[in-house]
């Protein structure tokens, strides 16, 4: 909870006002010039987010990193990419025609195949592994809890990429401020993080009430032997690292040529291909046969291969 509450005012308050101040050009007049409208929007996809957040670790908890990172993520880069161009009749009249678009969307495709081969080594695992071996590894294992779980988080974190497009009137406004292109998406994430934040901090003030835990933001512990200074230090660091995920991914938005919102595929499919790194490392999946090992294989080469073709497609539409 300590890191939740700390890690989070860093990462969804401190460092995108710090970094927006200092990277881009009047953001408080920016925000003041604003239509509520689009306000109100960035803010709300912020708060859903919040809840995809919130259920992220019950998926991990009942699927385990490898397997609860790809239904999460494949859900999020589901949504997250194909609705924004759907919703603004772009997907059809302009992707579609061309043939970076149709590139680009055989990329999208490439990535859920990944995620579906990541799924089937999770399943695969799943009917392999006895009941006490699925525990030694995963303690409270479930796949039908995990699965329920994992599509609502991964539906609700997707509106991350909602409010990034519901923010786009943001862009211009920022711009015209004189602040330099690779810069302009940061004014939006003071906003859509301040949304999550909403949802974060009073689901922590409910926890706090309900155990009376309150105490641990300053108590050392009964014997003084809880180094809280250290504690402070790592969940802010945390935090802060935390959140220059969504940093650099708006600088890299603003590369990505008409094409934009093919960007989120190239995000959610960098995260899959890490954690299920991670999920090996961590020996998550010890035991499983040689058949579930391979389909994990798949996936990572896969998900590595629709990252090479959503670039290419990137690359001919700026031809």
């Amino acid at each position: 909870m300590l890191f939740r509450s700390v890690g989070g005012v860093f990462s969804w308050i401190i460092v995108p006002q710090l970094l927006a101040r200092l990277m881009t050009s009047d953001v408080g007049q920016v925000i003041h010039e604003t239509p509520g409208s689009t306000l109100f929007y960035v803010y709300f996809f912020g708060v859903l987010w919040g809840f995809g957040g919130l259920t992220f670790g019950l998926t991990m908890r009942y699927l385990g990193m490898s397997l609860g990172m790809a239904m999460v993520l494949g859900y999020c880069a589901a949504f997250g990419t194909l609705i924004p161009p759907i919703y603004h009749g772009e997907f059809f009249s302009t992707v579609l025609p061309s043939v970076s678009g149709k590139v680009i969307v055989f990329g999208i495709a490439v990535c859920m195949a990944g995620i579906a081969f990541a799924g089937k080594a999770g399943m695969s695992k799943e009917r392999e592994m006895s009941e006490e071996e699925k525990k030694a590894v995963i303690k409270e294992f479930s796949l039908r809890k995990g699965v329920l779980v994992a599509t609502f988080s991964g539906v609700m974190s997707a509106c991350f990429s909602f409010g990034l497009d519901a923010g786009a009137p943001v862009r211009p406004i920022t711009l015209r401020h004189g602040t330099s292109t690779l810069w302009q998406g940061l004014p939006i994430l003071v906003v859509l993080l301040l949304g999550g934040f909403t949802t974060n901090f009073i689901w922590c003030v409910l926890l706090n009430v309900r155990n009376r835990s309150g105490k641990e933001y300053i108590s050392a512990g009964p014997k003084g032997d809880v180094p809280m200074l250290r504690n402070y230090f790592f969940s802010a660091l945390a935090g802060t690292t935390w959140y220059f995920q969504f940093f650099f991914y708006t600088m890299g938005e603003t590369q990505m040529g008409k094409y934009r919102f093919s960007s989120w595929t190239l995000h959610m499919a960098s995260i899959i291909i890490f954690s299920s790194l991670w999920g090996i490392a961590l020996h998550e999946w010890r035991g499983a046969s040689g058949r579930t090992k391979g389909w994990l294989a798949l996936s990572l080469a896969t998900l590595i291969l629709s990252t090479v073709i959503v670039g290419y497609g990137n690359y001919l539409g700026t031809q």
